[in-house]
Order: structure tokens, then C-alpha cells, then sequence
């Protein structure tokens, strides 16, 4: 047997690894939090493409194709070729005539000279009135057949794409079939409306007048969109012409039709395509600004097109309410792109997909919202970002997983839990599982195997490692976005998080954002987590709630860290409201300081991470890192996370 081995073109390739829904989002993350909506950031995710597929296409690449080749469409022709194209042969089967009657000094050829005169200008007209003339010249008689020929191909191409072709050759038997076929196919849609028509009725029309139609419809619903958007294209290409041109045209091709014995049949089924699709641009004006004339079944061909790009191009921006990628037209891709687009499409849908499946996103209500899952994964990317900041010999202090972290062995064990640190007890847990029925034969061995369980595991105790009550303070201000430290404070947060929840989960931390009040802030709500358009940086109230989280851990070690972009402006009053003054009020200062005063006699060292180069705001923090002795950090936005976390570390390290 031979092989033959090549590039691989059908579709995407099958031995590609997955794509890895994680990374994508990331790349939404960034965007999260910065202060985007889950919505937005999936939207711009799939609008650039997957991260890293640099040979599949997003949404934006298919929108520049897709508006390029709208761009040839409009300037490939002018809609009048088949008027000019009719106009050209009836003057030259006018002029055979008048050449072969010309020498004729006979009465007869003077008074077909004298009706050739009285022809009206209007091309239907004329024509209408030639179709019963006796011609003298055999060759302007070609010529106007000719003539007839044209009209009846262009106009039923108008209709069924495929009959231009097959009318080709002026047979009468091949006329007659057409016939036939629409008396066929009103009766069918008939049928259908009564709700009589079944798949075996499709199948039989199909195989009698199947090679009329190139598209191949696979059933009813299908031959009926395809015939709905070229009758509604040739009703655009008579809306886009002079009020003159249509009127000319549409006498053609009633004139046609009549001749042809079609006029019935086909005022039947532009009523029944009306009536399934009112939805599409029937009487919508499309302007074409080519030099080339085009016949009627090329403009129309041309405006079909079109309308499809048109329609294509609004699903692609996806800037509707609700919109999704399942609203893309995967025919109407395949069409205008052809078939590695719609691969592309499909890849782009599983992420869509993939993401809502495996948990990170929820759809509410027709929103999109980060689930708890997401945000932690968050976390742990932004935790990897610092991690990879820092330089590779600090890394390895702080990434370090070693069972000595737990403390010094009892020589007791215990059931696992989760966020324990401790070391497994081996022998223990292997006891377990055998005890509990895991011993199964181990499979082509003579041997056994132990299959072991969640409950079976058992660590090792070790003496007590001390904990810490933690708490980050973020300044929610309204400035803090204009400066541009918004995302990165928010991104400092979840690594925080992700690192006590990982490392340290003894540890008890809380999040509080403080602008005019402060509020305690949940681990999932921080990636959506907006800034507060209101006056005021109420850190006296924040301190206030950090001290009662210190409190309900006394026997933690606390760690108290500031993260701000200005100085007090506003603190909370006995009944419970807020007061804003700027410039800071004695009041605030003397309160927020109060309370800096307590922390210190809790022994909390406050560490205050300043984002602005304010004179105010260095006054303050020196007066803060006076009375507690906590230190003053100034990093950019970028670095913020570093300084955090390594301070958080170089602290649990201290103590």
C-alpha cells in the first residue's frame, strides 16, 4: 500500500493541541481590571483573536476582509448593463433593417421604414412592438432573437442563479421544464403553508429540477432563503436605479415574463418569499459606482452579496445588547470568507463556550459575570506576575513549598484538610486505604495496588506556625483611575489574596476600599470592582474597620498595608455620615492619626504604599511612619504588586 503525505487542508488541524481556555482569561483579566466589564473584555478577547493562535483570525480580521470586499463589490459595475446591453442589439437589428430595405424602392419597404420611425423611444416599448414586425433582414431577425434571448436568460437569472446557464441553448422543451418547475415549486410552498409538506416532497422536487439550482439546498426552509435573498437583491438593484431606468426595466421584465408565460407563476412566488422573509432590505437603495456595465444576473449577484456582507458585518462587531457569536451566520461566513473563516469562527465560539462550561463565566440574566473560580485564577496569574518580577535569587524564597514551612514534627498524625500544609503521613494514609478497601490487584503484575481516597490521606502534626490577621487598605478614589494605578491596585489585591490563600492559609485576611466610607470587600467582587465617582479618601474609616479585624484575631500578628494616592480628605462623624474637606481638615488628620495611634498600641506595623508624588500626601505618610514605625514605599503602578507582596513575605518571614 502507498502513502502519500501533505499539508493538511480540510478544516483546522486534528492533531493541534488544545487551546488552553486559561490563557484567554487571562487576557480578559487585564482588561477586568482596568475596569471593564466581563462582557466588554470577552467581546475585545474575541474581537483580537485568541492569544497565541497567530494563524487563527479574530473578529476584527474577518470585519477588515469582510468591509474590503464590500469595497470591490461597489466599484465592480454600473446596474444598467442589461439595459444598454438590450439598447445596443435593438439599434443594431434596427440598423440590419433599415440597410436591407434601403435600396428596396418599393411602397412595402417605405412603410416598414416609416413604422422603424414611429418606434417610441422607450427599449420595452419598442421592443414590444418589434415582437410582431416581419423582418426583410435575416440577420437583424438573429439579432433580435438575440435580443429576446438576453431579457429571458437575465431576467429568470434575476430569480434562480442557475437558469442562465441552462437556457443557454433556446430550446422550447428547456423552457417548458422551467415552466413546470415553478408551477412545481408555487404548489410545494403552498402545501408548506398549509402545513402538508413533508421531507420526502423536497426530496422528489430536488431530484427532478435539482441541477437548477447550484446552491444545492439541503431542505424547504433553505431553497426558500436562498430565492427570498436574490428576488429581495433584484427589488435593491431597482430601488438603486434612476426613476426612468426602473420604470424601463420593469417593462422588460413584465414584457419578458409575459412572452415567456411566466408572469403568474412568478407574481405567486414573489408574494409567497414576501410573506417568509419580510425581514430582508427588499426595496433598500444600494449604489454601485463601478465603470463596468453589468447584466441583470450580475447586479444582482453583486447586490445579494452585498446584503449578505452587510448583514455579516453587524453580527461581526457584536456591539448589540445581547450579542453573542452564535448569532453569526455560519453560511453567510462560508460565503464571503470561505472555509478556514469559519474554522476560525468555530475556535472562537468554543472559547465563548468553553469559558461559561468550565465555570469562569456565568451568563445572568442575559449578563456575564466572573465566577468565583475566575477570580481566583485571577490571583494566582497576577501572584505569578509578581513572582516573575522579582529577581530569580529573591523568587526562591518566596515560591518555597518545602514541608518544613509547617513547623517541627509532634510525632502525631491526623485526617487532611484543606490548606493544610503539614506533611503527609505516608504509612498512615497507606493504612488507611487498605483498611478501607483500596487494595485492588494491580492489572499485568502479580502484585497488589492500593487505591487511595481523599478521606484516607493523614499528614504528619507539627508544632504551631504563627499566623497573621492581614489587612489590605485600597484607596477607591475616583483619582486612582485618572492616574492610571486603578488596575494595578486592584491586580495587588487578588495576588495578596491568592498568596495568603495558598501559602498561608492560617493567615486572616481582609480587603477594605475606603473613598468617602469604607467597606469590607469580598475576594470575588474584587475583579469587578469599580472606583467610586464621590469626594473624599476616607482612611480614618478604613483604619477603623482594619482595627476591628485586628481585634477578632488577638493572637494573630498583625499586618496592616495602605495603598493610596492622596491624604486623608474626609473622615466618618458620631452619627455615621461623612465629612469632606479639601484641603484636609484638622478634624480628618487628628481622627485618621487617632486611629494610626491605636495600631500601633495593637502593635501593627503600617506600612503605607504611596502612589502619587503629592507634597501633602509625603507629609502625611512621614508622620504616619513616625508615630508607628512602619515603613514608606513610592513605586510606580507597575511594581506596586512586588512591593506588596515581598513586604507581606519579608514580614511572615520576621515573625
Amino acid at each position: 500500500m502507498a502513502y502519500r503525505y501533505g499539508e493538511y487542508h480540510d478544516g483546522p488541524d486534528p492533531l493541534a493541541p488544545p487551546y488552553d481556555v486559561r490563557a484567554a482569561l487571562d487576557e480578559m483579566g487585564d482588561a477586568i481590571l482596568s475596569g471593564s466589564t466581563p462582557v466588554h473584555a470577552l467581546r475585545d478577547l474575541l474581537k483580537r483573536g485568541l492569544p497565541g493562535a497567530h494563524d487563527r483570525k479574530g473578529l476584527d480580521d474577518m470585519l477588515r476582509e469582510v468591509r474590503r470586499r464590500r469595497r470591490e463589490l461597489r466599484e465592480s459595475g454600473r446596474l444598467d448593463g442589461t439595459l444598454e446591453h438590450a439598447r445596443a442589439l435593438l439599434d443594431k437589428a434596427i440598423g440590419q433593417e433599415r440597410a436591407e430595405l434601403f435600396p428596396d424602392p418599393s411602397d412595402d419597404a417605405r412603410l416598414r421604414e416609416s413604422e422603424l420611425d414611429a418606434l417610441p423611444d422607450d427599449t420595452a416599448s419598442a421592443i414590444q412592438e418589434l415582437s410582431s414586425y416581419e423582418w426583410r433582414s435575416a440577420a437583424a431577425r438573429r439579432t433580435f432573437e438575440e435580443l429576446r434571448d438576453l431579457l429571458r436568460r437575465e431576467v429568470l437569472d434575476s430569480q434562480f442563479r442557475g437558469l442562465r446557464d441552462a437556457l443557454a441553448d433556446p430550446d422550447p422543451a428547456a423552457m417548458e421544464r422551467v415552466r413546470q418547475m415553478m408551477a412545481d415549486l408555487n404548489d410545494m410552498l403552498d402545501k408548506d403553508a398549509r402545513g402538508e409538506h413533508t421531507p420526502d416532497d423536497f426530496a422528489a422536487f430536488m431530484d427532478k429540477y435539482g441541477d437548477l439550482f447550484p446552491e444545492h439546498p439541503r431542505d424547504l426552509e433553505e431553497l426558500v432563503d436562498i430565492l427570498a435573498r436574490r428576488a429581495a437583491a433584484t427589488q435593491r438593484m431597482l430601488a438603486s436605479m434612476t426613476p426612468a431606468q426602473r420604470e424601463e426595466l420593469n417593462n422588460l421584465i413584465n414584457q419578458t415574463l409575459d412572452q415567456a408565460g411566466l408572469s403568474d407563476q412568478m407574481r405567486r412566488l414573489g408574494e409567497s418569499l414576501y410573506a417568509r422573509r419580510p425581514d430582508l432590505a427588499w426595496n433598500t437603495p444600494e449604489r454601485l459606482s463601478g465603470e463596468e456595465p453589468l447584466g441583470m444576473g450580475d447586479a444582482v449577484s453583486a447586490l445579494e452579496e452585498l446584503a449578505d456582507l452587510t448583514r455579516l458585518e453587524s453580527a461581526l462587531r457584536q456591539d448589540y445588547p445581547g450579542a453573542r457569536l452564535d448569532d453569526i451566520d455560519e453560511a453567510a461566513v462560508r460565503r464571503a470568507l470561505g472555509r478556514s473563516a469559519v474554522d476560525d469562527l468555530e475556535a472562537l465560539r468554543r472559547i465563548e463556550r468553553e469559558l461559561e462550561e468550565q465555570g469562569y463565566l456565568l451568563r445572568r440574566r442575559g449578563k456575564l459575570e466572573l465566577t468565583p473560580k475566575a477570580v481566583r485564577r485571577l490571583g494566582e496569574t497576577a501572584l505569578r506576575r509578581v513572582f516573575s518580577s522579582l529577581d530569580a535569587g529573591r523568587r526562591g524564597d518566596h515560591d518555597q513549598r518545602d514541608a518544613g514551612a509547617a513547623g517541627e514534627l509532634t510525632g502525631s498524625s491526623r485526617p487532611w484538610r484543606f490548606g493544610d500544609e503539614q506533611p503527609i503521613d505516608v504509612v498512615r494514609t497507606l493504612v488507611n486505604g487498605v483498611r478501607n478497601g483500596g487494595l485492588r490487584q494491580a492489572r499485568g503484575t502479580a502484585g497488589s495496588a492500593v487505591r487511595l481516597s481523599v478521606d484516607d490521606f493523614e499528614v504528619a502534626e507539627t508544632e504551631r506556625r504563627s499566623a497573621a490577621a492581614v489587612c489590605l487598605l485600597v484607596d477607591l478614589s475616583y483619582s486612582m483611575a485618572l492616574r492610571g494605578t486603578w488596575a494595578a491596585a486592584k491586580q495587588t489585591a487578588l495576588a495578596l489574596q491568592a498568596l495568603v490563600a495558598s501559602k498561608f492559609p492560617q493567615d486572616a485576611v481582609q480587603i477594605i476600599g475606603f473613598s468617602n466610607y469604607a467597606r469590607v470587600l469580598q475576594p470575588d467582587e474584587l475583579a469587578g470592582l469599580d472606583w467610586d465617582m464621590v469626594q473624599g479618601t476616607n482612611l480614618h474609616h478604613a483604619l477603623l474597620i482594619a482595627g476591628r479585624h485586628l481585634d477578632r484575631h488577638p493572637d494573630f500578628e498583625p499586618v496592616v498595608l495602605v495603598v493610596t494616592d492622596g491624604e486623608p480628605t474626609a473622615h466618618l462623624m458620631r452619627n455615621g455620615h461623612s465629612a469632606f474637606e479639601w484641603p484636609p481638615s484638622a478634624e480628618t488628620l487628628e481622627l485618621t492619626l487617632a486611629e494610626v495611634d491605636k495600631m500601633t498600641r495593637r502593635r501593627a506595623t503600617l506600612n503605607v504604599f504611596m502612589l502619587a508624588a503629592d507634597e501633602r500626601l509625603k507629609e502625611f505618610v512621614d508622620e504616619v511612619a513616625r508615630r508607628n514605625g512602619g515603613r514608606v514605599f513610592s513605586p510606580s503602578a507597575e511594581r506596586l504588586g512586588e512591593y506588596v507582596v515581598s513586604d507581606f513575605l519579608r514580614l511572615r518571614r520576621a515573625r
